[in-house]
């Protein structure tokens, strides 16, 4: 057996960014950029009011009670034409150029307009709500890096830099192919001794919250050649995930099925738990992962080696492993064994704030339940020492991953 940590890192060298596509600015929401965004324009383009009220001198409203003549309007979009000379304000609102010779505004709600003239009520400084060109920022500079994946906050601020099509890498393609004669399709007749096959609509689900565009493949039954027929369609996939006949067992039939078609071993199971019998490996030009057919061992193989996988294919800069976070252990822990642990956690705030870890007591790699009800993954590392409640632990956060 290899450790995570290595299998994690010859999985990640087979991948490399997927090509770049142009997409509008309106599809762009969670895809990765795979150029940079500079501002097309400066924003904002002039020194702009903050508030509604009066552009003014700030030297004619510095004392409360100065009464100035009332020049003009400035709705925004409405630039004034004109200057505001001594004595003399013009009536602006929200976003709308400052005209010359005014360097501060004076609050509507503290001034008192009437018949063509408004009376200071509180004293104004220059600079006092104008917002400087430039402001948010400058033409030519850059707003976002290649390799960002777009927040609804990126595509706002893409829009006002004045970019109605962006480039982004495209969505990486991943097969999805379950194995087995027991299992059926969620509302099909259940055989006798049968099950209702969870795990390719869950990696699905993964792989479209983590930026990929998943292939549900017809479930193989437990036939080398239905089996070799079915990895066949995925041709033109990115990555083509197995579940189930990964194992060691007469019925584990993918390592021997697909064989013949030219596939190459690279690695086969892991020091892990839940997910040990993993296949890694290539299939003609398209890589192939080999999943345990256990829906928990699945989906957490899923966050532990597809998740980086679909970061590099998708583009996306910086750590491609799964982002972790510190906890306290709400409850002892044993001595660990030879594999890395994954356990099922709650998390809940303790009454100092702390973050509390609570592992589900009982970790069956076939309790989809009790993944469903947690909140976070708890790292323990081979061999890793009996731990007491209260000690810190690291936690993988699900919610973060789409899980």
């Amino acid at each position: 057996m290899i450790s995570v940590e290595e299998a994690r890192e010859r999985i990640l060298q087979a991948f490399a960014p997927t090509p770049a596509e142009t997409v509008p600015l309106a599809a762009s929401g969670g895809r990765v950029l795979a150029r940079p965004v500079p501002a097309r324009l400066t924003q904002p383009p002039a020194d702009v009011s903050a508030m509604d009220g009066y552009a003014v001198r700030a030297a004619d409203a510095s004392t409360a009670g100065a009464e100035l003549r009332v020049v003009g309007s400035a709705p925004a979009g409405h630039p004034f034409a004109g200057a505001v000379g001594p004595g003399e304000a013009v009536r602006i609102f929200t976003g709308a150029f400052v005209p010359d010779g005014a360097d501060a505004i004076l609050l509507q709600e503290d001034a008192e307009a009437d018949e063509g003239r408004v009376r200071v009520g509180e004293a104004v400084r220059p600079g006092r709500w104008i917002r400087r060109r430039g402001l948010d920022f400058e033409e030519g500079e850059s707003l976002l890096a290649a390799g960002r994946r777009l927040t609804a906050r990126d595509v706002g601020l893409a829009a006002a830099a004045n970019h109605p099509w962006l480039t982004v890498h495209r969505r990486p393609r991943i097969g999805i192919l379950a194995t087995g004669d027991e299992i059926a399709l969620p509302g099909e007749a259940v055989i006798p001794g049968g099950i209702v096959s969870s795990n390719a609509h869950a990696l699905a689900a993964l792989v479209r919250a983590n930026g990929g565009e998943p292939l549900v493949l017809p479930i193989a039954p437990d036939d080398e050649a239905a089996i070799a027929e079915a990895a066949a369609s995925a041709r033109g996939c990115d990555l083509l995930v197995t579940t189930g006949g990964a194992s060691v067992g007469e019925h584990d039939l993918v390592q021997s099925a697909l064989g013949p078609e030219g596939f190459a071993l690279d690695f086969w199971r892991i020091a892990m738990r839940p997910g040990k019998p993993l296949i890694w490996g290539r299939l003609g030009l398209t890589p192939l992962l080999g999943l345990p057919g256990n829906p928990v061992s699945a989906l957490v193989c899923g966050v532990v080696f597809l998740v980086p996988a679909l970061r590099r294919l998708s583009g996306l800069a910086g750590e491609l492993a799964p982002r972790t976070m510190r906890a306290r252990l709400g409850a002892a822990l044993p001595e660990n064994d030879r594999r890395f642990d994954f356990l099922r956690a709650r998390l809940e705030k303790a009454p100092e704030g702390e973050i509390v870890a609570l592992p589900f007591p009982v970790q069956d790699s076939s309790m989809m339940k009790t993944l469903a009800r947690a909140d976070a993954l708890v790292l323990r590392a081979p061999h890793a020492p009996a731990a007491a409640a209260g000690e810190t632990v690291e936690v993988i956060l699900l919610d973060d991953l789409g899980v």
